[in-house]
C-alpha cells in the first residue's frame, strides 16, 4: 500500500467535488479540471475529504494508489491557489517577451523563436530575463516550461541558455591555455 495514497485530500471551502464513471471533477474559484483514474481504485468524496482506496493487491493498483491521490490532490491545489514556475534566460543578447498570445525569444540565433501560449496559461516575461508560467494544471505548465527550456539548453562554460530559477548549473573551468 501507499505511504502517499494512505493520506486523505483536504478539500477546502467552495471548492465542488464530483466523482462518477472513473472520472473525477474538481471545481474551485481559478476553473475546473477533470482527470479519469484506474479501475484498480476507487475515488470517494465525503466530509470534505477525498480517499483513494485499492481494489486488488497487484503491484500496478498499488502504483495507481499513488499516482491517483497526487493527481487529485494537484487538481485541489490547482482550482484554489494554482501554480507558477519560473524560467531565466541568461546570455548576451538574450530576451523574451509576450505578443498576444505568443512568447517571442531572441536566444542568440539567427531567427527569433515564436512559441503559441496554450489555452489556459499565463505568460509574464520581464527585460531582465525572468518568464513566469502559471495557470491551473500543474502538468502542463511543466510540459511548456520543458519545451521553453529545451530551445537552448544551460551550458556549463558560460552559464548561457534557459533554465529553471531554482536550477543549479554546474560551471566547468576552460581551457587554461597552459604551453
Amino acid at each position: 500500500m501507499s505511504k502517499i495514497g494512505k493520506l486523505p485530500v483536504a478539500v477546502p471551502a467552495g471548492v465542488t467535488v464530483t466523482v462518477k464513471d472513473n472520472e473525477i471533477s474538481v471545481k474551485g474559484a481559478k476553473g475546473e479540471l477533470k482527470q479519469k483514474f484506474s479501475k484498480n481504485v476507487e475515488v470517494a468524496f465525503e466530509n470534505n475529504e477525498i480517499t483513494v482506496k485499492t481494489l486488488n493487491s497487484s503491484r500496478q493498483a498499488n502504483a495507481d494508489h499513488g499516482l491517483y491521490r497526487a493527481l487529485i490532490n494537484d487538481m485541489v491545489k490547482g482550482v484554489t491557489t494554482g501554480f507558477t514556475k519560473s524560467l531565466i534566460i541568461n546570455g548576451v543578447g538574450f530576451r523574451a517577451e509576450v505578443k498576444g498570445k505568443e512568447l517571442v525569444m531572441n536566444l542568440g540565433y539567427s531567427n527569433d523563436f515564436i512559441a503559441v501560449i496554450p489555452e489556459g496559461l499565463a505568460v509574464a516575461a520581464d527585460p531582465s530575463g525572468k518568464i513566469d508560467v502559471s495557470g491551473i494544471n500543474k502538468q502542463q505548465i511543466g510540459e511548456f516550461c520543458a519545451q521553453l527550456r529545451k530551445l537552448r539548453l544551460p551550458e556549463p562554460y558560460k552559464g548561457k541558455g534557459i533554465r529553471y530559477s531554482t536550477e543549479v548549473i554546474r560551471r566547468k573551468v576552460g581551457k587554461t591555455g597552459v604551453k
